[in-house]
Protein backbone atom coordinates (compact mmCIF):
# COMPACT_ATOMS: atom_id res chain seq x y z
CA UNK A 1 0.00 0.00 0.00
CA UNK A 2 1.37 3.37 -1.02
CA UNK A 3 0.96 6.43 1.15
CA UNK A 4 -0.14 9.30 -1.04
CA UNK A 5 0.42 12.96 -0.35
CA UNK A 6 -3.33 13.32 0.22
CA UNK A 7 -3.12 10.70 2.97
CA UNK A 8 -0.06 12.43 4.40
CA UNK A 9 -2.19 15.54 5.08
CA UNK A 10 -3.98 13.62 7.81
CA UNK A 11 -0.74 12.66 9.58
CA UNK A 12 -0.57 13.67 13.18
CA UNK A 13 3.17 13.06 13.62
CA UNK A 14 5.02 16.32 14.34
CA UNK A 15 7.69 17.23 11.79
CA UNK A 16 10.27 17.15 14.61
CA UNK A 17 9.75 13.38 14.98
CA UNK A 18 10.60 12.86 11.31
CA UNK A 19 13.57 15.21 11.72
CA UNK A 20 14.91 13.23 14.68
CA UNK A 21 14.43 9.80 13.07
CA UNK A 22 16.08 10.82 9.80
CA UNK A 23 18.83 12.72 11.60
CA UNK A 24 19.56 9.77 13.88
CA UNK A 25 20.11 7.42 10.94
CA UNK A 26 22.43 9.81 9.11
CA UNK A 27 24.39 11.10 12.09
CA UNK A 28 24.91 7.68 13.69
CA UNK A 29 26.27 6.28 10.43
CA UNK A 30 28.53 9.34 10.06
CA UNK A 31 29.78 9.09 13.65
CA UNK A 32 30.75 5.45 13.11
CA UNK A 33 32.50 6.21 9.82
CA UNK A 34 34.44 9.21 11.15
CA UNK A 35 35.61 7.41 14.32
CA UNK A 36 39.13 6.77 12.93
CA UNK A 37 39.63 10.56 12.77
CA UNK A 38 39.35 10.84 16.57
CA UNK A 39 42.37 9.77 18.61
CA UNK A 40 40.22 9.72 21.73
CA UNK A 41 38.70 6.48 20.38
CA UNK A 42 42.09 4.77 20.11
CA UNK A 43 42.09 1.68 22.27
CA UNK A 44 38.32 1.72 22.87
CA UNK A 45 36.76 -1.71 22.55
CA UNK A 46 34.01 -2.27 20.01
CA UNK A 47 31.04 -1.77 22.35
CA UNK A 48 32.61 1.27 24.01
CA UNK A 49 33.24 2.81 20.57
CA UNK A 50 29.62 2.24 19.54
CA UNK A 51 28.37 3.78 22.78
CA UNK A 52 30.63 6.83 22.32
CA UNK A 53 29.29 7.24 18.76
CA UNK A 54 25.73 6.86 20.06
CA UNK A 55 26.34 9.57 22.66
CA UNK A 56 27.77 11.85 19.96
CA UNK A 57 24.72 11.13 17.80
CA UNK A 58 22.40 12.21 20.61
CA UNK A 59 24.33 15.49 20.73
CA UNK A 60 23.93 15.78 16.96
CA UNK A 61 20.17 15.38 17.39
CA UNK A 62 20.17 18.28 19.85
CA UNK A 63 22.02 20.42 17.30
CA UNK A 64 19.59 19.38 14.56
CA UNK A 65 16.57 20.25 16.67
CA UNK A 66 18.01 23.60 17.78
CA UNK A 67 18.88 24.54 14.18
CA UNK A 68 15.45 23.41 12.98
CA UNK A 69 13.70 25.53 15.60
CA UNK A 70 15.94 28.51 14.80
CA UNK A 71 14.80 28.26 11.19
CA UNK A 72 11.18 27.85 12.33
CA UNK A 73 11.46 31.03 14.40
CA UNK A 74 13.03 32.87 11.48
CA UNK A 75 10.36 31.64 9.06
CA UNK A 76 7.56 31.85 11.64
CA UNK A 77 6.43 28.36 10.67
CA UNK A 78 7.19 25.02 12.32
CA UNK A 79 6.50 23.27 9.03
CA UNK A 80 8.93 25.39 7.04
CA UNK A 81 10.58 22.30 5.53
CA UNK A 82 7.46 21.71 3.43
CA UNK A 83 8.26 24.85 1.42
CA UNK A 84 11.80 25.79 2.43
CA UNK A 85 12.93 29.25 1.44
CA UNK A 86 16.51 30.37 0.98
CA UNK A 87 16.41 32.29 4.28
CA UNK A 88 15.11 29.41 6.40
CA UNK A 89 17.55 26.93 4.85
CA UNK A 90 20.41 29.37 5.45
CA UNK A 91 19.38 29.84 9.10
CA UNK A 92 19.08 26.06 9.54
CA UNK A 93 22.52 25.32 8.12
CA UNK A 94 24.33 28.33 9.63
CA UNK A 95 22.84 27.72 13.09
CA UNK A 96 23.97 24.10 12.93
CA UNK A 97 27.44 25.07 11.72
CA UNK A 98 27.88 27.68 14.44
CA UNK A 99 26.74 25.30 17.17
CA UNK A 100 29.04 22.60 15.77
CA UNK A 101 32.10 24.87 15.65
CA UNK A 102 31.47 26.13 19.19
CA UNK A 103 30.93 22.63 20.61
CA UNK A 104 33.93 21.16 18.78
CA UNK A 105 36.16 23.97 20.06
CA UNK A 106 34.78 23.67 23.58
CA UNK A 107 35.18 19.88 23.70
CA UNK A 108 38.59 19.64 22.00
CA UNK A 109 40.33 22.75 23.35
CA UNK A 110 38.76 23.54 26.73
CA UNK A 111 37.05 20.45 28.18
CA UNK A 112 39.30 17.91 26.43
CA UNK A 113 36.39 15.48 26.06
CA UNK A 114 37.74 14.25 22.73
CA UNK A 115 40.68 14.85 20.42
CA UNK A 116 41.36 14.62 16.71
CA UNK A 117 43.67 12.06 15.18
CA UNK A 118 46.59 13.35 13.10
CA UNK A 119 44.71 12.35 9.91
CA UNK A 120 41.81 14.75 10.64
CA UNK A 121 42.04 17.80 8.36
CA UNK A 122 41.55 20.96 10.44
CA UNK A 123 40.00 24.26 9.46
CA UNK A 124 42.13 27.34 10.07
CA UNK A 125 41.46 29.74 12.98
CA UNK A 126 39.32 27.54 15.24
CA UNK A 127 41.03 24.25 14.40
CA UNK A 128 37.69 22.51 13.95
CA UNK A 129 37.88 19.13 12.24
CA UNK A 130 36.71 19.04 8.64
CA UNK A 131 34.65 15.88 9.19
CA UNK A 132 32.25 17.45 11.74
CA UNK A 133 31.78 20.45 9.41
CA UNK A 134 31.03 18.22 6.42
CA UNK A 135 28.74 16.16 8.64
CA UNK A 136 26.66 19.22 9.42
CA UNK A 137 26.45 20.27 5.77
CA UNK A 138 25.71 16.85 4.26
CA UNK A 139 23.45 15.04 6.75
CA UNK A 140 21.08 17.97 7.51
CA UNK A 141 20.83 18.80 3.81
CA UNK A 142 19.75 15.22 3.07
CA UNK A 143 17.35 15.28 6.03
CA UNK A 144 15.83 18.55 4.83
CA UNK A 145 15.44 17.15 1.32
CA UNK A 146 13.60 14.12 2.69
CA UNK A 147 11.47 16.18 5.08
CA UNK A 148 10.37 18.21 2.07
CA UNK A 149 9.42 14.99 0.27
CA UNK A 150 7.44 13.80 3.31
CA UNK A 151 5.50 17.06 3.55
CA UNK A 152 1.90 17.12 2.38
CA UNK A 153 1.40 18.49 -1.12
CA UNK A 154 0.03 21.97 -1.52
CA UNK A 155 -3.75 22.18 -1.93
CA UNK A 156 -4.77 20.97 -5.31
CA UNK A 157 -5.76 17.77 -7.15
Amino acid sequence: MTVTRQHAKSRSIPVEVDLLILSFMGHFAWELLQAPFFSSLDGANHIAGILICLQATLGDLGIALAAFWAAALFGRDRNWAAQPGVGTVAVYLVAGLLITVVLEYLNTEILNRWSYAPDMPLLPVFGTGLSPILQWLIIPSLVLWYLHRLAPAADGP
